[in-house]
């Protein structure tokens, strides 16, 4: 791991402060007085709750220590008893997660995601725009099927773009970024956080909303998820990538060197072996039964799980592989505990109290305007946080249910807060998985970083809340 991409917990004297300070902010929200409706748990667990959110945005730990002690302090304060701390481990959106990291495994041990993003390459990379279309398309191909934007876009397209700018002069902390390197690295950025809100399991945030969504009565199936994306993220993924030519434009417009690239790196691959045909297989079955299989009950869960289980019996992925990769176990534990502190806080009533008291303020204007307001400064919000799960765990619940109160229609409500939660992404160099990844890699000024954020945001938040307003109403979605 490089110096650039190296998690900044804080040193062990600010850690003190910020637990001490922490810890007092908690205790505080622990002692006030307790609101009509609500009940002592209730008020308990906010506290722990957003002691825990809080301790995530400045990283004062990793997210992993964070959640373990915010069980631990759940069950030694009675807030919660130990069956119910330990509940969000067995739910199926958990496993959902976890499970299609170890499928991700499969697409990068095989060296199937390689290929397919060479092959794109080849297939579009005579000129720089050209280029980044073929590294888009790879992008949307390898989306649903891997859960981590930072495994797809840090782990498999980076390596790849990058010795290609190197191949060709572009070199990073250098004049020569613009060559093509700065376009490209912001370029494959932007894209990344479009196909994350694509499908429901290209992004480990998507499956948590689902089920906050049901917990509010919305039920979104993969399927209604991918068709619901479909126009909005298609216009998205061809304007943004010429949208930035513009803006940002490189200075090598045509190369004939990168399909020449792209064939000698497949070169090196060779042809396509067993193991590889293998996923390719599993691959295109889990898209068959993610879009059909709740038709004869095989839920999205189970199908990776049977995913998952076909590359171990057919040895494209060893039990070695399951038990080393560390991502989705990490990921199992965070993700569990803020599955658990969700759910309690709707079950004690936490979230609809607040969506009422918020309902109050707002309740003289139309759902139009209302839900207007909510949805961009739940988008915009986003420039506190450094984690989208984070952002997702703390205010998703609450502007959905206050949306609803005020008359929204449910899937509208449920869909555009879900897709900005991955759209918000592309704001800030720090603000979803691949950011700082990508950032550190010195391609791209900051002040280029945030300016390209910001414009792309608005031409995203036009994209997906008009024409995708319109393309939900033909589908009979509300």
């Amino acid at each position: 791991m490089t110096l650039a991409t190296k998690p900044l917990f804080l040193s062990f004297n600010r850690k003190v402060y910020a637990l001490s300070f922490i810890f007092i902010f908690a205790i505080s929200l622990w002692l006030l007085p307790i609101p009509f409706g609500l009940t002592a748990k209730g008020i308990h667990l906010f506290a722990l709750f957003m002691a825990t959110i809080v301790s995530i945005i400045i990283k004062v730990l990793p997210i992993g220590t964070i959640a373990i002690l915010s069980l631990t302090v759940a069950m030694l304060t009675h807030t919660l008893s130990m069956e119910e701390a330990l509940s969000g481990f067995s739910h199926d959106i958990v496993w959902l997660v976890v499970v299609s990291f170890f499928i991700a495994k499969g697409f990068i041990k095989t060296g199937l995601g390689a290929r397919i993003a060479h092959l794109s390459l080849q297939l579009m990379g005579k000129s720089t725009l050209g280029l980044s279309y073929g590294m888009v398309l790879a992008d949307l191909i390898l989306a649903p099927a891997i859960p981590s934007v930072t495994a797809r876009t840090g782990g498999i397209l980076f390596p790849i773009l990058s010795s290609l700018c190197k191949s060709l002069g572009s070199e990073p902390f250098t004049p020569s970024h613009r060559k093509i390197g700065a376009f490209l690295i912001t370029m494959i950025f932007q894209s990344s956080v479009i196909t994350s809100a694509m499908f429901v399991t290209s992004m480990a945030a998507n499956p948590f909303i689902t089920r906050l969504a049901g917990e509010a009565g919305i039920f979104i199936s993969w399927g209604k998820w991918a068709i619901a994306a479909l126009l909005p993220g298609l216009l998205s993924l061809l304007i943004t990538p010429y949208l930035i030519y513009l803006l940002y434009p490189p200075e090598i417009r045509y190369h004939p060197y990168a399909k020449d690239f792209a064939k000698r790196k497949l070169q090196e691959q060779g042809k396509m072996r067993r193991k590889e045909w293998l996923m390719l297989l599993c691959f295109l079955s889990l898209l068959v039964l993610w879009i059909f299989g709740s038709s004869f009950g095989v839920t999205a869960s189970q199908t990776a799980f049977i995913g998952v289980s076909f590359l171990l019996v057919s040895g494209v992925l060893e039990w070695q592989d399951i038990i080393e990769e560390k991502t989705a176990w990490d990921t199992f534990i965070w993700f569990g505990v803020l599955v658990t502190l969700s759910s309690y806080l709707n079950k004690l009533g936490l979230t609809y109290w607040f969506s009422q008291a918020i309902v109050g303020s707002i309740s003289g204007y139309s759902w139009v305007v209302g839900f207007g307001c909510l949805s961009l400064l739940y988008f915009y919000s986003h420039y506190f946080f450094a984690s989208s799960v984070a952002h997702v765990g703390a205010m998703y619940t609450p502007f959905l249910l206050v949306s609803l109160a005020i008359g929204t229609p449910p899937m509208l409500a449920a869909f555009i807060l879900a897709f900005f939660s991955s759209l918000f992404g592309g704001l800030t160099h720090y603000g979803s998985g691949p950011a700082p990844l990508l950032f550190g890699s010195g391609y791209v000024p900051i002040g280029w970083w945030w300016k390209i954020g910001g414009i792309i945001s608005i031409v995203n938040i036009l994209l997906w809340g008009i024409i995708g307003v319109f393309w939900w109403k033909i589908l009979g979605l509300f």
